[in-house]
């Protein structure tokens, strides 16, 4: 699915943000660097802009009011600037103002930023591509952006960032979802996981676990997220293993995973379990309260 942005909303949202949060001088070297950018249509202003933000912004995250996490999720759902630094913002914000108008040339110019810029230069873009024009010819720039071994890079792509529901077909989603789990990254942060589940990768990640058991291994616990709408007469097995582990964090998953299922055995299992499916019901137990205890539990 592609989506239209509004970019002179989402050009004047920004700069709210910063104007609020920022140095008067440095809004005032943004407005310049802006009028420049667009006056003179020029690539080379742009990208001298673009990587001297860093002089004038920091990469402190921002504090956005709910009414402006509400108007974010008008422009684009998902998006999140509660996630997002100054520094990024500031550099989304021009980027914003580089107007080109044919599509080719656009991915050209953006091609050569992610291809020569740092580590923080290359996070800000793949955040900033929901609120790109130009949404489907970005996809494989997104996808390339995945093979990264570089987490703070791959987040920018897998977490917080609506675009990978939105554009992605179920073979790349699919990929992006099992290399979050490689790397452990908190799967609660996947935007439009549940809309996005499939039986494909629902088959993928049961054997993934199976391989992990024979290892004496654990799996990731938010991994029956993906597995809970295609519980069935087989996979049912699998989530009767979790029960019987002794792992508490295991077991608040394997059932949060079936109260989200039809299947009967699923329900029953919750049935069974009486004091982990009040705590479900309740919202005491959800995909986030499981993601982030488990990250607790990993190396820092």
């Amino acid at each position: 699915m592609d989506k239209i942005i509004d970019l002179d909303k989402a050009k004047a949202f920004l700069f709210e943000l910063l104007k609020q949060e920022s140095d008067p001088k440095s809004i005032e070297w943004l407005l310049l660097q802006k009028e420049k950018i667009q006056n003179e249509s020029s690539y080379l202003k742009f990208y001298m802009a673009f990587g001297q933000a860093s002089r004038y912004f920091k990469k402190y995250l921002l504090q956005p009011s709910e009414s402006q996490k509400n108007e974010a999720n008008t422009l684009v759902q998902g998006f999140r600037p509660d996630t997002w630094d100054q520094l990024q913002t500031a550099r989304t914000y021009l980027l914003l103002h580089f107007e080109e108008r044919d599509p080719t040339s656009w991915v050209t110019a953006m091609n050569k930023l992610f291809e020569t810029g740092d580590m923080h230069e290359q996070q800000s873009l793949y955040a900033a591509i929901p609120l790109m024009p130009f949404q489907k010819e970005m996809r494989d720039r997104a996808i390339e952006g995945l093979r990264t071994n570089i987490s703070s890079i791959f987040d920018a792509i897998a977490l917080n960032n609506p675009y990978p529901a939105a554009n992605f077909d179920e073979r790349a989603w699919n990929q992006m979802v099992i290399k979050s789990i490689f790397l452990l990254r908190p799967l609660y942060q996947i935007e439009g996981a549940d809309e996005r589940a499939n039986p494909q990768l629902a088959n993928i990640l049961i054997d993934f676990a199976h391989e992990r058991w024979a290892a004496g291994r654990k799996v990731m616990p938010e991994l029956w997220r993906f597995v809970a709408p295609f519980i069935n007469e087989e996979n049912i097995k699998d989530i009767e293993v979790v029960l019987q582990t002794g792992d508490l964090l295991q077991e608040k998953a394997a059932l949060l995973a079936c109260s989200k299922s039809s299947f009967e055995k699923a329900r029953n299992l919750l049935d069974e379990n009486h004091v982990i499916k009040e705590a479900i019901e309740t919202g005491g137990i959800t995909w986030e309260s499981i993601g982030k205890e488990f990250q607790e539990t990993l190396p820092k």
